[in-house]
């Protein structure tokens, strides 16, 4: 009995064999059909190539140097379902002939979502490998990150065909207000443009090419709009002025238009590759991609000195950079959050992307990978991430896309997500004329780390945009030489809010009798000791009466009508006390300044409502003389 069993086995592997098809054994239009897939592959031509092996099966159904073949082609494709398929079916037809493949067997595994399974088989593959490639071997790496790690909700949406055409479309960029969004267009396969479009109440309306001058006979990409859509950064390459093979350059939106690209300088530029450049929120940073020969690509970045000039880069630091490429940086309009590409941190695929966070000190986090299927065992690069910090922008090549690169959509996870961030808009102006005023200097500042967010200067018109991260409270201030510094603050950390800021600046001229409320000096409720979060303010008023020596100025305190009179009135002189005892403190001259409180006396705002009697409690300087 146990021989005829094993006779049978013998007959019905034989049998199986004498089933399948190899190259030698294939008939003559089956195996011109597989030639000519071949050279496809030769000529990078992957889609042709399953073209040429799907009629090769149709052919001969038990073509197994087909199904082999059609798999390796489908994994260069990203197909990597339909690559699981075309091995199966070669594993089952010649269950010896997958050692061959399973390196790319492994690659479709994990395209696939199946890490263990690609472990395995990866592992399988590098031991019975005589001299592991070095692919093989940093693809195992992967997958022993991969299966350590969870998936995370992915839900991409393309934009459809108001943004995407059949060209490839990539690099989006989003404004503040989520109005505007600038992406690069490969038109035609050659030169690459810029193109724009405008999003209402319902969508993002058909986008137009942004024309000359940005857009020229020469190749511009990788940009970024600044968060106020003023001012455009991008990638030129081949340009005439240009130092190396890539420069970055800059142009700035005016009421005509945009103006004429210039090369953003030599503190940035070299002869090396510059490319791939974002500003930061407040236009003061330029975080960008330099490839040098020695250390590959790095993320560098510059900022603005005193005088408005660019400074030379330097490398963001260990942190960040690693011996591997690091590409991409985008930085959220929260100030804190930068994400970015690397093949030199733990990830799945030949480039993840990532995110880090600001820290205390300045300096950034460790990076977090953005897990999958975010990030796949390809290349994945390129995210932007609107205002609300959960609407995240990226190009991919997907089965709905137009034939090439589309832009998507998704929802970024939480734990990923930056700081949703507001903002406020508006103008500087001169109290007294109402004329505009240009370069008026606006910064934001943490009132409970005591950290500059941002700190921008306005434009010509004297216009502004300051954005402001929710979840903290913030000390804003405006100041221009000639002018009392102006004082506000923006308590952000519970209250919740989707609409921006719209705030005109008045600056009170200095000269005598002028008067400025400073708002962010703060005490307890009933209480005159200053809290550390008046610092910032005090500083500042600090700084003003060192610059101006000569002046002479009154701090007054002012009340509520919440309890007694002569308790108001002792309270707002014992307040305006305080401040003028840490002045003197910071060395400026007693004589120089007078306390007065002034109880509830002068109310700016009536006392029958909360939001009236906090403008009413309210600390004041007044210049008594110059």
């Amino acid at each position: 009995m146990k021989k005829l069993l094993l006779i049978l086995c013998c007959l019905t592997s034989l049998q199986l064999a004498a089933q399948t098809v190899t190259y030698e054994t294939a008939g003559k239009k089956a195996k011109a059909l597989f030639d000519q897939a071949i050279d496809a592959m030769r000529m990078y031509q992957p889609k042709d190539a399953i073209r040429f092996l799907q009629e090769a099966i149709k052919v001969q159904p038990k073509f197994v140097d087909a199904y082999g073949q059609m798999g390796l082609a489908y994994v260069e494709t990203g197909q990597y379902p339909d690559a699981l398929n075309a091995f199966r079916q070669l594993e089952t037809l010649d269950p010896a002939g997958v050692r061959h493949v399973r390196f790319s067997y492994s690659k479709a595994l994990a395209g696939d979502g199946q890490f263990k399974e690609a472990l395995t088989m990866i592992t399988e593959y590098i031991e019975t490998s005589k001299t592991p490639t070095q692919a093989s071997l940093k693809f195992k790496k992967n997958m022993e990150f991969a299966v350590t790690q969870t998936p995370v909700p992915f839900q991409p949406q393309n934009l459809g065909e108001n943004i995407n055409s059949p060209d490839p479309e990539y690099f989006p960029s989003p404004t503040i207000d989520g109005k505007t969004l600038v992406y690069t267009r490969r038109v035609k396969g050659r030169n690459e443009d810029f193109f724009v479009s405008q999003r209402d109440s319902l969508q993002w309306l058909p986008a137009k090419d942004m024309g000359e001058p940005v857009n020229s006979a020469f190749n511009e990409g990788a940009q970024n709009i600044s968060q106020d859509g003023e001012m455009l950064v991008f990638t030129g390459c081949d340009f005439p002025e240009g130092r190396g093979s890539c420069d970055i350059y800059y142009s700035i939106k005016t009421a005509d238009g945009w103006q004429t690209p210039k090369n953003i300088g030599n503190a940035i530029n070299t002869r090396d590759w510059d490319s791939q450049p974002c500003l930061s929120p407040d236009k003061q940073s330029l975080y960008f991609t330099r490839e040098t020969a020695d250390a590959g690509a790095d993320i560098f970045v510059s900022h603005r000195g005193a005088d408005g000039q660019w400074q030379k880069a330097e490398r963001l630091g260990p942190a960040i950079n690693t011996p591997g490429r690091e590409m991409t940086p985008f930085l959220h309009a929260d100030g804190q959050t930068l994400f970015f590409a690397s093949d030199g941190h733990p990830g799945y695929g030949s480039l993840d992307m990532f995110y880090s966070r600001r820290q205390p000190d300045g300096s950034w986090g460790t990076p977090i990978n953005l897990g999958y299927p975010i990030n796949t065992i390809g290349e994945d690069a390129s995210l932007t991430v609107a205002a609300d910090g959960k609407t995240a922008y990226f190009a991919s090549d997907r089965a709905d896309s137009r034939g090439a690169l589309d832009i998507y959509s998704f929802e970024l996870y939480e734990a990923a997500r930056p700081l949703p961030t507001l903002y406020v808009r508006g103008y500087v102006y001169d109290k007294k004329t109402n004329e505009r005023l240009p370069a008026s200097s606006l910064e934001l500042v943490d009132l409970e780390t005591e950290l500059t967010i941002a700190n921008i200067r306005s434009d010509e018109q004297g216009a502004f945009l300051v954005p402001l991260p929710t979840g903290k409270d913030y000390a804003f201030n405006v100041n221009r030489k000639g002018y009392l510094f102006y004082s506000d603050n923006f308590s952000l950390k519970t209250a919740r809010t989707d609409e921006p800021f719209e705030k005109n600046i008045p600056l009170q001229p200095l000269e005598a009798n002028a008067v400025v409320v400073l708002r962010n000096i703060f005490f307890a409720s009933n209480q005159y000791t200053l809290q550390p979060a008046s610092a910032t303010e005090l500083d500042k008023l600090v700084k003003l009466l060192s610059e101006n020596p000569t002046m002479q100025a009154e701090i007054g305190g002012h009340t509520d009508n919440v309890g007694a009179d002569a308790d108001n009135q002792l309270l707002s002189e014992n307040r305006a006390k305080a401040v003028v005892q840490y002045l003197v403190q910071k060395g400026i001259a007693a004589e120089r300044l007078k306390a007065k409180g002034f109880g509830e006396t002068k109310p700016v705002d009536t006392n029958d409502t909360e939001t009236g009697r906090a403008q009413n409690r309210r600390t004041e300087l007044k210049v008594i003389s110059m």
